[in-house]
């Protein structure tokens, strides 16, 4: 009876590692949240995003609606003059994730120097769909440009050129520097994902033609 009791409280013990094992793995396996996504849409007004201030609420806004609202959301974007501020320094230190789990970056200098998971693939918005839209099937990157401000090592262009559309406040005069989110040049893959070419001017309508819709990119810094 002594033995059967200590097979019992044995197989009680192992049974109980087993769970706690089982637990632990689908824990390491479990995704990493959402840190990172292309804005799905644009507020609608060129490249005036209402300064840094406004692009992020839409960053926090969009974030929110698909369920990252708990994080605290950053717009990549640089500004320009005396009090410049460099895009790679307002996003946190990383790791960051689609909306699919799929890191994109695991610190700063990572995403400016070994960003080659910024294609067309893995892009995603913050509903989880693909940047690039599809013709019969095939991706379209007619539309692909993002608002930076940005060169290419994350930091603020000096003054003179306007590359940040009057500091994301103007919708008419000016230029913004704009990345390839799919990293395609027309259908040669390797463009940089922030820092491609400026835009025509800073209307809705510039930046259509340019090859954009006033998205940009967003970043958990939290």
């Amino acid at each position: 009876m002594r033995n059967r009791r200590i097979q019992l409280a044995a197989t009680a013990v192992l049974g109980a590692l087993v769970l706690s094992g089982l637990s632990v793995v689908a824990q390491q396996q479990e995704p990493p949240p959402m840190g990172f996504f292309v804005t799905s849409v644009g507020l609608g007004d060129g490249a005036n995003l209402g300064g840094l201030e406004g692009a992020d609420a839409h960053c926090q806004t969009l974030a929110a609606a698909a369920g990252a609202g708990d994080r605290t959301w950053r717009a990549y974007l640089s500004t320009q003059g005396p009090d410049a501020v460099n895009a790679r320094d307002r996003i946190g230190e990383g790791p960051w994730a689609n909306s699919e789990g799929l890191v994109m970056a695991t610190s700063v200098e990572r995403l400016h120097y070994d960003n080659s998971t910024f294609n067309w693939t893995h892009s995603l918005d913050e509903n989880g769909n693909q940047f690039a839209s599809r013709i019969d099937g095939d991706p379209d990157f007619t539309e692909h440009d993002v608002l930076t401000g940005t060169r290419i090592d994350g930091t603020a262009f000096p003054e003179g050129d306007d590359r940040t559309c009057g500091n994301w406040t103007s919708n008419g005069e000016g230029s913004a520097m704009l990345g390839h989110a799919d990293r395609y040049s027309f259908t040669t893959p390797g463009s940089p994902w922030n820092t491609a070419h400026p835009s025509r001017g800073c209307s809705q309508d510039d930046l259509v033609a340019t090859g954009g819709a006033g998205l940009y990119y967003c970043f958990a810094i939290d």
